[in-house]
């Protein structure tokens, strides 16, 4: 579940002044203030001036500003035969489209981002190109808007990730790092972090470019997520470790290892809509729920409530389960995992049991749940999307149309729209509606 584009400090939170450090110890001591006024979202940036960025050079790509070639198209799979439900069919890329983000002011706009290195803004009402992205010289597997959707990133395999903005269409910044792994957007002001394959997370103020890095272990930093205050981010490792930053400091305020972590690399981390609790999913199929401001582990998902799991002598080549997305639902205290072996597990937070276990017929890729009510919806391998009723376990509908398995979507805030991403070379629009809205 992405965070709420544009939530404000929460009541009570302690500011990031008020953060006191005492070496350069793991363990550090936190001094909370009494409530005060929230500080309004115009301010963060100006506050985020605070940071002790260090100036990093930028590093120029060869061939950056050279125009890219259209990769040899491999063909589709047509094995899958469905009616088309979408209303909008969006046809430039020329390979697999990994990556989708909305707009989040207005969302209207979408960016995608495929294996043909090339990266396109575009309007979802009729699926006009509004802005190609040139210059990338790899798979193009990040993309996501500022904020205030004035900005859009994109971000390649390589690790070369550029800036534009979306009114000129000028690109305004770009910087080159290691093989990336995943890439973000601060919530609420022009700062973009990005975690890559040698354990640094980045932060970077765009477009000035000021820089910052926290140095995590010598792994990949596998998946990271900014927490709503804007003030710290959690980031996975492929060592089954978990930090949470503190984002001014540079220090990381907790660390989850050995038995607190995962016994395998880390897939996906999400918070809830105040920032209070995370959840971690792993590769060893276990999902983790942590107390963001103590670091502590309050409740284990474990994969005997989802399924039988392979013994660890089995043959490395049959298909083992994890955990792909998981996120919070916004109106009840219910959580979703989901799981490459096809389930959807909605577990009650309150009681930490499984309340629906919702069987698909192929691996999950990612789960999203509806802003305002308690439906999830999730997109498989078999190119289908689905909307869950999480109170009743009950599937309230399906929408086809891709010939391929879906890679991404992303969910209008109003939940009218799904937008999808598929290895059929396509993006697809579809209009949700549901009976009981």
């Amino acid at each position: 579940m992405e965070p709420d584009p544009d939530p404000g400090p929460e009541d009570g939170a302690a500011s990031p002044e008020a953060l006191h450090f005492h070496g350069d110890e793991e363990i550090i001591e936190v001094v909370e203030l009494g409530p005060g006024p929230p500080d309004p979202a115009d301010d963060l940036a100006q506050e985020m001036d605070g940071v002790d960025f260090e100036e990093e050079e930028e590093l120029e790509g060869e061939g950056a500003d050279e125009a890219w070639g259209d990769e040899v198209d491999e063909g589709v799979d047509g094995g899958m035969e469905s009616p088309d439900d979408s209303e909008v069919t969006f046809a430039h890329h020329s390979a697999s489209v990994f990556c989708v983000s909305l707009d989040p002011k207005t969302n209207t706009l979408a960016v995608t981002g495929g294996e043909d290195d090339k990266a396109f803004v575009w309007r979802l009402s009729d699926g006009e190109l509004l802005l190609e992205c040139p210059g990338h010289k790899d798979s193009v597997t990040c993309a996501g808007f500022s904020h205030d959707s004035a900005l859009v990133a994109t971000g390649d395999m390589s690790g070369l990730l550029k800036v534009w903005q979306v009114d000129t269409k000028e690109e305004v910044w770009s910087f080159e790092v290691g093989d990336l792994e995943w890439m973000e957007w601060h919530p609420q002001a022009p700062v973009l972090l990005a975690g890559t394959a040698d354990g640094n997370t980045w932060m970077w103020k765009v477009p000035s470019g000021d820089c910052k890095t926290f140095q995590g272990p010598n792994c990949p930093a596998t998946c990271g997520r900014v927490l709503p205050d804007g003030r710290k981010a959690v980031v996975g490792y492929e060592d089954g470790t978990v930090r949470i930053w503190d984002l001014k400091q540079g220090s990381p305020i907790h660390v989850l290892k050995g038995t607190e972590g995962h016994q395998g690399p880390l897939t996906c981390v999400a918070t809830n809509l105040d920032g209070s609790l995370i959840l971690t999913g792993s590769v060893d199929c276990q999902a983790k729920l942590v107390n963001a401001a103590t670091g502590k582990v309050v409740g284990v998902f474990r994969p005997d409530t989802v399924g039988p799991q392979p013994n660890p002598g089995e043959d490395e080549e049959s298909e083992s389960n994890s955990v792909e997305s998981l996120g919070f639902c916004n109106v009840m205290p219910l959580a979703a995992v989901g799981y490459l072996d096809g389930t959807l597990a909605i577990y009650d937070l309150s009681t930490q049991s499984l309340r629906h276990r919702c069987q698909h017929q192929s691996g999950i890729v990612q789960l999203l749940w509806e802003e305002g009510a308690a439906v999830v919806y999730t997109c498989s391998l078999d190119g289908a999307v689905r909307l869950w009723d999480a109170r009743t376990g009950r599937l309230l509908s399906d929408y086809r149309g891709h010939t391929a398995e879906i890679l991404d979507f992303a969910l209008s805030k109003d939940a009218s729209l799904v937008v999808t991403t598929s290895g059929d070379h396509k993006a697809k629009v579809f209009c949700v509606q549901r009976p009981d809205r």
